[in-house]
């Protein structure tokens, strides 16, 4: 018996040391021999451990090295405070502001007397069934919640102040009593769970809407009920011919529907000016008879429509579809060529024919799939290209007749403000309803592999989606960043967050200099 032990032992003593000394060996050798990597022929074992440390480098410089603000293309803070307002609808902090006040940047010209919550031209019922999260214990090594019923506020816009698309153009104008939607992203870039848990979130929260992206309208974007905006992109998904044409039967199908309440062309996005793109991995059977292509096959959208190429064809294109379809009809712009959009928009009021409305993508937008080139150095940031938009329509006399819908990193009702002020009509938000529905920003978006189920369409990983939990994330953050403007409209003075202009807000340079930012004069 001891024998017997003894060699039992001893044997696993000798696999312990032979097995790792094998592995390195086979490891050594096969590093040696190849011809791809300098540094694994000279140091095959030390030059495996930098391949590896380069593999964790994000990770590590997200979680141990980046301070709360550094991380791109959204900071720490900026994630935390959106997963907060989905999770707990909450947005205290304590102790002090992380923002940099030595750097240039926009802040709110806060009243000397600003207006009390009762004063604020607020619509809050009716009231909203949500669930929120409780913390129970919170240590080092112990976290500990529950998930409980809640009823929330809605915050919503009176009726007086609230936004009419298309009053005068269509037969069936969009009315919104709440300022902050969902930012096109497509089914196909987002898997069937996220779509279906953020039209559910979204229409549970009242007043919002959910942009269905150039991908084309899926069932999933129907079950929550959700007001919807139909994007046509040059890829015309949703709406063609198998051969690939416009097709105004498919459009007037589509039309019918009663949660379509506008649509937008899209003319191009913030980070993807080339046209769209969708990996073929990504492309199931169910989504490939959404958007009339093949099963498999990688989808490459045009950057422009062929339908039409100068300001007169697109809208006169765009004044058929509204006469075929009774709803109003936008379109998304990246700034870029301002003396391209001035022609266009001189022509808008020469011939009295205008867009309902214009969605300015700024060049920070978000993608699912793009080339590094385009999205870093094609089109201005929203920031600088929302007063360019402002400007041109009210020098032209026609800003009345078109409303602005702003996009572009704006996930903290700060940052939407901010583009309120500077001309914006309404917010839509993209990725801060990606981490509402768990995105974590592991940026492989394009790969069909995102780790948490929300941009992928493999159905192994979309099990860690939860749609019914992620959906009250998403009613969550909707109703906290609402609440959070009208915060921030009080604190300016004003009742409502239509209200906030350019005379509530100051530009301060990194030198500490104001400057205030002048309102938009028509010619």
């Amino acid at each position: 018996m001891t024998t017997a032990i003894l060699f039992v032992l001893t044997a696993i003593i000798v696999l312990a040391i032979l097995l790792p000394a094998i592995f390195l060996f086979v490891l050594w050798r096969r590093d040696e021999r190849q011809e791809e990597h300098a540094v694994l022929r000279n140091y095959p074992l030390l030059g495996k451990m930098r391949y590896i440390l380069e593999k964790m480098g994000p990770e590590l410089r997200q979680y141990l090295f980046l301070n709360n603000n550094e991380a791109k293309p959204f900071s720490r803070n900026d994630y935390q405070q959106t997963v907060m307002s989905g999770k707990y609808k909450d947005r205290i902090m304590g102790f002090g502001s992380e923002r940099n006040f030595d750097e240039a940047g926009y802040f709110i010209r806060n009243s000397l007397f600003p207006k009390q919550r009762g004063e604020l031209a607020i619509d809050n019922e009716p009231k909203i069934k949500t669930k929120l999260y409780k913390i129970d214990q919170d240590n080092l090594f112990r976290r500990k919640e529950h998930r409980e019923d809640a009823t929330a506020a809605p915050f919503l816009l009176t009726d007086e102040n609230a936004v009419i698309i298309g009053e005068h153009t269509c037969r069936s104008p969009f009315i919104v009593k709440g300022l902050v939607g969902q930012s096109a992203m497509s089914y196909g870039a987002l898997g069937d769970r996220a779509i279906t848990a953020l039209s559910i979130g979204l229409h549970r929260a009242h007043g919002a809407w959910m942009n269905t992206g150039e991908g084309g309208l899926s069932d999933h974007h129907l079950k929550g009920g959700v007001d919807i905006i139909f994007q046509i992109g040059p890829g015309l998904f949703g709406v063609r011919t198998k051969e690939g044409e416009f097709s105004w039967e498919e459009f007037k199908k589509k039309s019918d529907i009663k949660e379509i309440k506008a649509f937008e062309l899209k003319l191009a996005q913030g980070a993807k000016t080339r046209g769209g793109h969708v990996d073929g991995a990504k492309v199931t059977p169910e989504i490939a008879q959404i958007r009339n292509v093949e099963v498999g096959k990688s989808i490459d959208s045009p950057n422009r429509f062929n339908e039409f190429h100068t300001p007169k064809g697109m809208l006169d294109f765009i004044q058929q579809l509204r006469e075929v379809g009774g709803k109003p009809v936008g379109i998304k712009i990246v700034v870029g060529n301002t003396n391209e959009l001035e022609e266009l928009i001189s022509y808008m009021a020469t011939n009295d024919v205008t867009p309902d409305f214009i969605t300015v993508d700024g060049g920070e937008g978000g993608t699912g799939a793009s080339f590094h080139e385009l999205a870093d150095a094609a089109g201005i940031p929203i920031r600088s290209a929302l007063p360019v938009v402002d400007e041109l329509l009210t020098k032209y006399d026609i800003r009345h007749k078109v409303k602005i819908f702003a996009s572009g990193k704006l996930l903290t009702p700060d940052k939407m403000a901010i583009a309120l002020c500077l001309g914006a009509d309404l917010i839509n938000v993209a990725r801060g309803f990606m981490f509402s529905v768990g995105c974590i920003q592991a940026q492989v978006c394009h790969t069909n592999n995102c780790p948490v189920g929300v941009a992928t369409t493999d159905p192994k990983l979309q099990k860690a989606l939860s749609v019914e939990e992620k959906s009250y994330r998403v009613s969550n953050y909707v109703l906290s960043v609402r609440e959070g403007l009208f915060n921030l409209a009080a604190a300016a003075g004003v009742d409502s967050p239509t209200k906030l202009t350019r005379e509530h807000i100051v530009y301060q340079t990194a030198n500490g200099e104001l400057f205030p930012v002048k309102p938009a004069v028509s010619s």
